[in-house]
């Protein structure tokens, strides 16, 4: 876990690199902190061990070494593919060290020599996204309440105090699963978080109910979660319950049941964090796959149990008119419209790819969207889905920004495809959250900016601020994203080039800026130990601030 060459692998969201030779850029803008600091004692990232977790201490070793070429580094949400090759070559660059293309060159002062001693571990994303966030998190503290209740009910259900789910305990199994579903359901929670916008929305909402509300849609998955290992849970009650009175039951709805239950450990399994980190592509499919194959089972174990009479050792003709009266029925009538309906706006769409740089593609799109809004695309519906932010000024057309950090989004660059596979359900994210408030800052590294350059395109309820650290903007991004950057007050659109400015204090930068800005709260997008950083200087300067999460 402590491989370097891990680090970049499964990063949803890349920092950027930095170089300190700088060069005129007439786009910069100075930013209000600029320290970078200039010592090369240190290692990479260093594990010191006080407290229940390690801390991440990032090193000024990668500024002093770092003279790498145009920036590969982008803040995308394609997490699906990168090989172990391609993770070593974008760790190199990031330290500036990439193999046989880059070298230090001499500095016409001397460089004291790094201090001896063994060289401390880089810490991976996983360590980040699961241990640095702490232990009493809303989206631990989700699933936490929502496995206790299920637990409770199980217990009583056991001793003998709920009669009820001790009789409908494949019920709850299901109650379970239509839950965890609708947790997940992207058409059900744009209505969700469009409702939030528009009652939460007004300047005489608390600003505490605001924030209440935005962890809770941000961490939704916490109870996802916790359903899908309770349904488990029920499910293997049922089986137990159902094989104490095998003389009322058939093998066929024992077999389906224990079918299904494998399923669900299946699926359970894939989506461990270890596993869904190393092994993404695996997750997914696994997770499709057998939530597919399970639901199928799940109308067939419908059907046989409602359909048996244990009487006369028979299944009923009448089988209509008992499945309306069933709540199980009604349950996965629910799951099942969930499931289908991003499937019915699957479409292959025409598109036209640019690439600025050979580290970046755009992807255009006909149809404008409203700001805050992600999309998938995939080069094949029933493999793979990618996701990224949009860029759209709501008119004729929409974009995506997609670092090529990967297969799919390498053969952006080297191979641009006329069509892909969509989903005409654009799905809401934390971006979309920012219509709640006023006064908000948006923190952006790399291709992080896309997800917010809609809020300058478009109107916006909120009065936004925009801080963006990157490198190379019209070389890695092009003419058609500076112009929009451009034309903007400096104390609203502030853009930090690491190619001229050095690397800053992104931390800090955030605190300065949301505090001359009057920001009622911050949102960044960055790698995940970029957003931790900002996220806890922000609330240890009492600024409710919001990143990605593991489970976003």
């Amino acid at each position: 876990m402590g491989n370097p060459e891990k680090i970049g692998r499964f990063s949803s969201c890349r920092g950027v690199a930095f170089e300190i030779k700088p060069h005129a850029d007439p786009f910069a803008v100075p930013a209000p902190v600029i320290n970078p600091p200039r010592n090369t004692s240190s290692a990479r990232r260093s594990w010191l061990p006080w407290g229940s977790f390690s801390r991440v201490v990032p090193s000024s070793e990668l500024i002093e070494r770092s003279m790498s070429r145009t920036s590969s580094h982008f803040c995308d949400l394609d997490v699906d593919d990168y090989e172990d090759e391609d993770a070593k070559t974008l760790v190199d660059i990031e330290e500036g060290i990439e193999e046989g293309k880059f070298s230090q060159p001499p500095s016409p002062l001397p460089v004291p020599p790094p201090k001896s001693g063994p060289k401390k571990q880089s810490s991976s994303r996983l360590s980040v996204i699961l241990l640095d966030q702490g232990l009493f998190t809303v989206y631990k503290r989700l699933f936490v309440v929502c496995l206790v209740l299920n637990i409770t009910g199980l217990v009583l259900a056991a001793v003998g105090k709920f009669p009820y789910a001790r009789n409908q305990a494949a019920l709850f199994s299901i109650a379970n699963i239509f839950a965890l579903v609708l947790c997940r359901s992207e058409a059900f929670l744009r209505i969700v978080f469009w409702l939030a916008v528009n009652v939460l929305g007004w300047s005489w909402v608390p600003l505490r109910l605001k924030t209440m509300t935005t962890s809770l849609l941000q961490c939704l998955g916490g109870i996802h979660s916790s359903c899908g290992i309770s349904s488990v849970a029920w499910l293997i009650y049922a089986l137990v319950l159902t094989l104490k009175d095998r003389e009322n039951t058939t093998p066929e709805i024992i077999g389906v049941a224990s079918t299904i239950l494998g399923l669900l450990c299946l699926s359970s399994l894939a989506a461990f964090p270890l596993v869904r980190h190393l092994h993404h592509n695996v997750f997914e499919r696994t997770h499709r796959f057998a939530g597919w194959s399970a639901l199928v089972l799940l109308w067939a174990f419908i059907i046989l149990t409602i359909s048996y009479d244990p009487f006369t050792k028979s299944y009923s003709n009448d089988l209509g008119s008992r499945l309306i009266k069933r709540q199980e029925f009604w349950f996965t009538v629910g799951i099942t419209v969930l499931i289908i309906i991003p499937w019915l706006t699957v479409r292959r769409v025409p598109v036209r790819v640019s690439s600025p740089s050979g580290h970046a593609s755009i992807i255009k799109f006909d149809g404008g969207v409203k700001s805050g809004i992600l999309g998938k695309i995939s080069p094949s519906p029933f493999s793979e889905w990618h996701a990224f932010g949009i860029i759209s000024d709501n008119k004729k057309e929409h974009m995506m920004l997609a670092g090529a950090v990967g297969d799919f989004t390498k053969s952006l660059v080297a191979n641009p495809p006329s069509h892909l596979w969509v989903r005409q359900v654009h799905f809401a994210g934390l971006p979309y959250l920012t219509n709640m408030y006023n006064r908000v800052l948006l923190v952006a590294t790399g291709s992080g900016i896309c997800v917010f350059l809609s809020f300058l395109l478009q109107p916006s309820k909120a009065d936004v601020c925009l801080l963006w650290v990157t490198k190379g903007v019209e070389q890695n991004f092009g003419k058609e994203i500076k112009e929009w950057m451009s034309g903007h007050p400096k104390e609203k659109v502030i853009v930090h080039d690491t190619a001229v400015l050095g690397r800053p204090n992104v931390s800090q930068m955030s605190v300065d800026t949301a505090k001359n800005f009057g920001a009622e709260v911050v949102i960044v997008t960055s790698n995940p130990e970029g957003s931790r950083d900002v996220v806890d200087a922000c609330k240890a300067a009492g600024i409710a601030a919001f990143g990605p999460i593991w489970d976003s």
